[in-house]
């Protein structure tokens, strides 16, 4: 079958008024394009008038993706590091995608239906169908085609939506969406995120797993099985077993990514273990010797985190030994955080190493609090370094420690951990966080493919969840495709997939890359500071 190239504007000089008009130029296989509905005759000009790629241009030749994407996907995944596993997977994908199994068939059988027509919960659910994030005129425009299954509509009106705001992950998602749905049959997956807690943190999530959805996609235009996205807001303690529950029920989702270290995520996936539904998180998740697993949860649930924040802490404690030799030092935690627990106690047994001192302990979460106080305490110590290894969800009480330490005199140095990477850091933060220091998994790098690539995508800087989104995604996307089946991807996952090397450094976690806060222009809007990386 012949591919095409549409950019939405007629060569034939008719008019189509039913067609979405002008966009970028997008390689079809079918009869009309599927981001404006121009038929391929439209965009063949006329008599005397030559063709050009990207106005028409017929490629002659067997079906396959086209050069640019291709070349852009297999970029990205050598800048990730997975480029053996998913460049094999990518290559060898269309021999693969006849391969199907008693479940996969039924997966296609009950595709036509949204997760939230038959979910309990079906307010913290959505394909595309309703907006979960950023209510604008646009997106609910948008989300009234693809509920009344409009495909082509939904198409054209989500595209509007996301050039309108290009920061924006979900109408991107929900325009992959109606793509795959209107190719049929869809490969499903689940991505759980803290929406309603924690509306920065989810919109860099689903800005990797949007990019990683649309890549997938882009590969498999030449007749394989379009990748589905449904976003799922996990809820509070008392409703995320309800919520994992719906997803277990839910035949069509062949596995999930997402999740943390809270209750709430270890209250779902106590019931996808029991539902023998596949689930990539930090508690399910091991890699060892290059290969990834998922692990029962009652097996090391905390494995790939406490490795982690082994690494981080044990990079923290090197910089302030550069810093300050024999570093004195105060840690701040929160004890209702099983992350600021464990991060805590890998920087207490981190600090010998560099002939470290622990001065002091102080958990913020015990009550009667005071950050001018405790940092006036440290001083009075003798400390010179203050080691924040607080939750997400305590970036408040970081900053006031920050402003405590700025006024205290001859500060303190403030290194951290991932999760104070945040926009309210460096916005709320000003010239008190100048300077502090976070360990993250993925730093941005401007020469990096992989970085460049979402620049361009997301119109600005992109964070390390939205590296390790990518990267979740993208391992799930490639098992769905060569096992479409939830039982096929669940065992696949638990045998283990190979890796050589990722842009989190999953492998090895040798050295966590470093990250300070400094003046520029490319942080949040409302802010003075980004996070550069450690030079």
């Amino acid at each position: 079958m012949n591919s095409w190239i549409c950019d939405g504007i007629p060569k034939d000089g008719k008019q189509y008024p039913n067609c979405s008009g002008e966009h970028e130029p997008y390689e079809n296989f079918g009869p009309d394009c599927v981001l404006c509905g121009l038929p391929q005759e439209a965009l063949k000009p006329g008599k005397g008038k030559p063709g050009k790629a990207g106005s028409g241009t017929t490629i002659s030749g067997p079906s396959r993706p086209s050069a640019a994407p291709l070349i852009v996907a297999i970029a990205a995944l050598i800048a990730l590091g997975v480029g053996g596993f998913g460049i094999y997977q990518l290559i060898s994908s269309q021999g693969q995608q006849g391969k199907q199994t008693e479940n996969s068939q039924n997966h296609g059988a009950n595709s036509d239906k949204f997760v939230s027509e038959t979910a309990t919960n079906s307010q913290f659910f959505s394909q595309g169908e309703k907006i979960l994030l950023g209510q604008t005129a646009a997106k609910q425009a948008a989300a009234k085609e693809f509920a009344a299954r409009n495909w082509q509509g939904a198409i054209a009106a989500y595209q509007q939506a996301a050039s309108s705001d290009p920061n924006d992950p979900e109408s991107k998602i929900y325009q992959n969406n109606a793509l795959a749905r209107k190719a049929g049959n869809p490969l499903t997956i689940a991505a759980a995120v803290p929406l309603a807690t924690d509306a920065d943190t989810t919109k860099e999530i689903l800005r990797g797993i949007a990019q990683s959805q649309t890549e997938f996609n882009q590969s498999q235009l030449a007749g394989g099985k379009l990748l589905e996205v449904v976003i799922v807001n996990y809820g509070s303690d008392l409703q995320a077993a309800g919520i994992a529950q719906d997803l277990v029920n839910a035949s069509s989702v062949l596995g999930v990514v997402g999740y943390g270290v809270n209750p709430a995520s270890n209250q779902a996936l106590n019931v996808y273990q029991q539902g023998g539904l596949a689930v990539l998180s930090p508690l399910t998740t091991r890699v060892s010797q290059g290969t990834l697993q998922t692990i029962p949860s009652t097996e090391k649930v905390n494995e790939l985190l406490d490795n982690y924040l082994q690494a981080a802490a044990k990079t923290l404690a090197q910089y302030a030994s550069q810093r300050y030799p024999d570093p004195p030092a105060v840690i701040f935690f929160n004890s209702d955080s099983p992350y600021s627990l464990q991060l805590k106690q890998q920087l207490v047994n981190a600090l010998p190493a560099v002939r470290g001192q622990v001065l002091k302990v102080i958990d913020i979460s015990a009550g009667g609090f005071a950050a001018d106080t405790e940092v006036a305490n440290a001083k009075q110590l003798e400390a010179k370094v203050a080691f924040l290894a607080l939750s997400k969800n305590k970036v408040g009480e970081a900053i006031a420690i920050a402003m405590a330490n700025r006024d205290a005199g001859s500060p303190l140095l403030l290194l951290g951990g991932d999760e104070l990477y945040n926009p309210d850091l460096l916005v709320r933060g000003g010239e008190a966080i100048n300077g502090i220091v976070l360990a993250v998994p993925w730093s941005f790098q401007p020469g990096d493919p992989f970085a460049q690539q979402a620049v361009q995508n997301w119109k600005g800087r992109i964070s390390w969840r939205t590296a390790t989104a990518y990267d979740a995604a993208k391992a799930l996307g490639d098992v769905a495709r060569q096992n479409p089946s939830r039982s096929g991807v669940a065992q696949q996952l638990s045998q283990g997939v190979q890796l050589t090397g990722s842009a989190t450094n999953f492998q090895t976690f040798k050295e966590v890359p470093l990250v300070q806060a400094v003046r520029g222009n490319s942080g949040p809007p409302g802010s003075q500071f980004q996070f550069d990386p450690v030079k």
